[in-house]
């Protein structure tokens, strides 16, 4: 099979051609359609955390980057439960059960990590879920504690939500509202019932508005300045970095049981994790059981994905660099 490698993040990716090896019992051979890109991917490839915890737990070889997919089954093992060869799926890799990531032309999975797609749903708009819509819906749930409606209730969580208050609309502030997390958020938070206000730049505040939230303009003025007349805010979804928006700022915003929610984790921001109970780190983990409420929900039309590049697989470099500038609008995809 083909997949995209990297020695660092100073050596360009390399497309490559690698042995396929036999499936596990439990494992499922999907050949992708599309790969969604993800700043975790590029970040892989640093010297930092992601990289020593992929050299301890990952497999041996090269680095293949990536998380999310969409495809369709080519074969299956022997214990691979209700999937059967021919399904279209979406899904996500995960380099601590020793799988490669999802850069290539094929990946093996366990059965527990795909999701059955529908065929009214495009393997490119399936490839926008896993990671950012994950992260967004967890995030929501799991340490906001919001809402408790339509087809994301069903999302597992650790422990009882314990909703802010059942009997009115929670408040949520989303920090980088118009890249992949945050429009995931927006959609997601709405869906839950919240009154959501997004902060991005004035290039953007019709699309913000469109998905379903009132937008704050950081050209204009301070965001978080602005974002006080709105507050207090029962869960502020930080998708851009403390660098840009401190945490003292934020937490000043929170009504009295109030959480942040960090998708970039910051070195500086491990006292707050570690000391401040209203300051939580959330990750996406793509799970069948974390996909299918999300697939129902942009079957059913409750959900829309933007895309705002799509690049062939051998030019993964390039759409690293777009991931890069920060500037992206939605998702970039890779088309093996």
């Amino acid at each position: 099979m083909h997949v995209a490698t990297s020695a660092s993040g100073d050596v360009p990716l390399e497309l490559i051609e690698l042995p396929a090896r036999p499936l596990r019992p439990r494992e499922v051979r999907v050949r992708v359609r599309a790969i969604g890109v993800n700043p975790v991917d590029w970040k892989m490839r640093s010297g930092g955390p992601l990289r020593l915890a992929h050299r301890l737990l990952g497999p041996s070889g090269p680095l293949v980057v990536g998380v999310d997919f969409a495809g369709e089954i080519v074969e299956i093992g022997a214990q691979s439960g209700d999937l059967a060869v021919g399904a279209r799926v979406v899904g996500g890799t995960n380099f601590a059960r020793g799988q490669r990531g999802s850069y290539a032309d094929e990946v093996i999975v366990q059965s527990d990590q795909c999701a059955i797609l529908p065929a009214e749903v495009s393997f490119d708009d399936a490839a926008c879920l896993p990671v950012p819509y994950v992260t967004a819906a967890r995030a929501l749930r799991e340490i906001g504690r919001i809402g408790h409606i339509g087809h994301i209730d069903h999302i597992d969580h650790i422990g009882p939500i314990d909703p802010i208050d059942p009997e009115r609309n929670a408040k949520v502030l989303i920090l980088g509202a118009s890249g992949g997390v945050g429009l995931a958020g927006i959609q997601l938070a709405r869906a839950l019932g919240a009154e959501v206000f997004g902060v991005c730049s004035t290039a953007n505040v019709a699309l913000v508005e469109r998905m379903g939230a009132t937008a704050i303009d950081y050209r204009k003025a301070d965001a978080l300045d602005t974002a006080r007349a709105h507050a207090p805010f029962d869960f502020i979804l930080h998708a851009v970095g403390t660098a840009t928006y401190a945490l003292p700022r934020c937490r000043a915003l929170l009504a009295p049981r109030g959480r942040v929610g960090l998708v970039v984790v910051r070195p500086a921001d491990y006292p707050s994790l570690l000391f401040r109970p209203s300051v939580h780190a959330v990750l996406g983990k793509p799970t069948r059981a974390h996909l299918e409420p999300l697939v129902a929900m942009l079957a059913a039309g409750e959900l829309s994905c933007l895309i705002e590049e799509r690049f062939p697989l051998a030019d993964a470099e390039k759409a690293h660099v777009r991931s890069k500038s920060g500037k992206v609008v939605g998702k970039l995809l890779l088309i093996p």
